[in-house]
């Protein structure tokens, strides 16, 4: 009887390792989801304000964030410098991510 408690024990115990490995594999790539999102998010609107494609920066921003599943929460422009902050629900918790994007200095 002691050996089937033993055995139930481990059996639980691997049990529970691998449900928070998955949950941490699955954070990871949310995570760089999220940040593949901001990147592009601002390199759209940099080109939209830079005149290399149309439209307007926020909009095309948003238009890019959204087929990485994400929503733009700010979108703003200093010249042709664009930061970008998108968010991603993970679960109960909203991640977020900024990025830049612009010509070079």
């Amino acid at each position: 009887m002691a050996g089937s408690m033993a055995a139930v024990g481990v059996v639980a115990g691997a049990a529970i390792l691998a449900v928070g490995l998955t949950a941490a594999g699955s954070a990871a790539v949310v995570g760089q989801r999220l940040a593949s999102a901001a990147d592009a998010g601002a390199l759209a609107a940099a080109d939209a304000a830079s005149g290399a494609v149309g439209g307007v920066p926020c909009d095309r921003a948003a238009e890019v964030a959204g087929t990485f599943g994400a929503r733009v929460e700010t979108c703003g422009l200093d010249g042709l410098i664009a930061t970008v902050t998108v968010a991603i629900r993970f679960g109960p918790v909203a991640a977020q991510a900024t990025a830049r994007a612009g010509p070079p200095p």
